[in-house]
C-alpha cells in the first residue's frame, strides 16, 4: 500500500506542475471499516479524475503488466 501511496504522491505533484489545481483531480473520501471488535477504523481513500488516473499509470512501475499496457 506504501508503494501506491507513493504513485500518487508523484501524479500529485505533476498535475500541480502541470499548472491544474491537483484538487480537482484528487479528491480525498472519507471511508470507514468496520472491525471484528466493534470499531471503526478509518480509511484513506481517493476519488480520482480521469487526468488523475492518467498520472497515476503514466507515474506507476511498468514492469507490471496492467501499468505496461495502460503505459502504451
Amino acid at each position: 500500500m506504501d508503494k501506491f501511496c507513493n504513485v500518487i504522491k508523484n501524479a500529485q505533484k505533476a498535475c500541480e506542475n502541470s499548472n491544474y489545481e491537483m484538487f480537482e483531480h484528487f479528491s480525498q473520501v472519507g471511508k470507514t471499516s468496520k472491525m471484528p471488535n466493534g470499531g471503526v477504523k478509518k480509511l484513506l481513500d481517493y476519488k480520482l479524475s480521469r487526468y488523475a488516473c492518467y498520472l497515476i499509470v503514466q507515474n506507476a512501475d511498468p514492469r507490471k503488466e496492467v501499468v505496461a499496457l495502460g503505459q502504451t
